[in-house]
């Protein structure tokens, strides 16, 4: 059997200011950005060279979507997103005046440094050892 997961929602208060955060920042590529309706646009972006798992950007609409954002996983760290060079990386954010929660470390596993998106969510900065 085989499976992956394909896509994860990640509820925003804004598309195209979510993708200026994630295109810019953190250089994702637009996948698909297509308006099925009035009231519904699908927005999915990826990191650079991810083909199977990318991000559904979904507007939160009610108040308990609203309180979600920035918040998706109650104050832990929400995605675990990996590179091939740390430190290209980190210096491109903090040009664009990321928001780092930790120092950048190295531990058994490689080279790791949290960062808060444009909402707060918390993202682990990886690049493993290889």
């Amino acid at each position: 059997m085989n499976q992956h997961i394909s896509r994860v929602t990640l509820m925003v208060k804004d598309h195209d200011e979510a993708l200026a955060f994630y295109t810019e920042v953190l250089k994702f590529k637009v996948v698909e950005d297509v308006q099925r309706s009035p009231e519904k646009r699908w927005v999915i972006i990826a990191p650079p060279g991810d083909t199977q798992c990318a991000l559904l950007l979904s507007k939160a609409k009610s108040e308990k979507e609203m309180a979600s954002v920035g918040n998706q996983t109650g104050g832990r760290v929400f995605m675990f997103l990996y590179t091939d060079d740390f430190w290209r990386d980190v210096k491109h954010m903090q040009q664009h005046n990321v928001k780092f929660v930790t120092e950048p470390t190295e531990k058994d596993f490689g080279k790791v440094v949290v960062f808060e998106d444009l909402y707060g969510n918390k993202w682990d900065f990886i690049e493993p050892k290889i």
